[in-house]
């Protein structure tokens, strides 16, 4: 999945105990453990390309001798991971979460030490594969179908430099980009690869990309203003359709994605009939209940999204890529702000509780 790395499988294992001393009862010191701690500027792929084995193992405990009856601990050995990143045994089963630079996992315990109670002879450190996966991985997703002009938007409003042409799924793997502001705020955003009809049912790689987008806090659709089609045995969609679409997939995924916050870009504005589309589009968008009715019944979604912003935009001609960029500032901005007030209030809440 080319560079991007968002998951990854490591082999840990806790130290083994140190031996015990019978003649005089010493005690062997524990094995060490093995911990995951949150650090700025690591990437899962940044650790692969460290550790190529993935194997990460602790100290041995050391023996009880007649100069040290307890031995000192194992020495423990500390992963630094990425923040925003979900635990899992080789199950699927979710262990923990990290999710602020300096929290500490741990991931395998270091066997005891030989004393009396063992006979004297240590016990092993435990050992599991666990899987990291990244949770977050940008403040904005753009979603699309593919061909939508998605990575060409990135390269305008970002320093991103994503491969481009002009056919559909030129993008095969998340791409970021950081949105620059005056006052140096960074507004970090991902390319996702484009959806398809049918990716909530995994066609196209379908959930490697949808759970890309649950991973984003916030939505960008770009849809293009002439419509879109796959292949000449596709059937041709306009734009209102295409919004349903993926609307439609993102549903049938998973529900929630819907209450994300969401802006809609239409791009390719400087194509000739665009502003008469558009302003169909408009209409239609205003009101869809009353343009349902052209549309089979299984393309319809069971709730619309709420864009907080329309925004037309060409790539091409660079039209509207500075409100766009304003757009998607105020949007976030809000959303902290929303964010901070109600941890207020929980706080808030918690004072007068106790």
């Amino acid at each position: 999945y080319g560079n991007f790395i968002d998951g990854l499988r490591l082999y840990v294992k806790g130290g083994t105990g140190g031996m015990g001393y019978p003649r005089l009862g010493g005690e062997g010191g524990r094995g060490g453990d093995v911990w995951f701690v949150a650090q700025e500027r690591v990437t899962l792929k940044s650790l692969k390309e460290r550790y190529p084995q993935k194997r990460f193992v602790a100290g041995t405990g050391a023996n009880s001798s007649v100069r040290a009856l307890k031995g000192d601990k194992g020495k423990d050995c500390d992963v630094n991971v990425p923040v925003g990143i979900v635990l899992l045994c080789d199950d699927g089963k979710q262990i923990g979460e990290l999710n602020a630079v300096g929290e500490r996992f741990l991931a395998a315990r270091g066997g005891l030490g030989g004393s009396l109670a063992t006979n004297f002879v240590p016990s092993k450190g435990q050992k599991r594969i666990v899987r990291l996966d990244l949770k977050l991985i940008a403040d904005v997703g753009l979603v699309g179908f593919p061909n939508a002009g998605k990575s060409s938007l990135l390269s305008r409003i970002s320093q991103a430099k994503p491969e481009i042409a002009n056919y559909p799924f030129t993008t095969v793997q998340p791409q970021l980009g950081k949105v620059m502001y005056p006052d140096y705020k960074q507004i970090l955003v991902a390319d996702l690869p484009g959806l398809i009809e049918g990716a909530h049912a995994n066609k196209g790689m379908g959930h490697k990309f949808l759970k890309h987008i649950e991973r984003t806090k916030q939505l960008l659709l770009v849809v293009d203003i002439s419509g879109f089609q796959l292949s000449m045995k596709s059937q041709f969609r306009t734009a209102f359709e295409t919004i349903l679409l993926l609307t439609k997939e993102l549903e049938l995924y998973n529900e929630e994605l819907l209450t994300k916050p969401a802006l809609l870009a239409i791009n390719k504005m400087d194509l000739p009939c665009a502003k008469d589309n558009l302003n169909e589009l408009m209409k239609q968008l205003q009101n869809p209940q009353d343009f349902l009715h052209l549309i089979q019944e299984e393309m319809v979604p069971a709730n619309t999204l709420e864009f907080k912003d329309i925004i037309p935009i060409s790539t091409h001609t660079g039209e509207g890529i500075d409100e766009l960029k304003t757009c998607i500032r105020k949007s976030i901005d809000e959303e902290a702000d929303q964010e901070n007030e109600e941890f207020r209030k929980k706080q808030l809440l918690l004072l007068q509780d106790s």
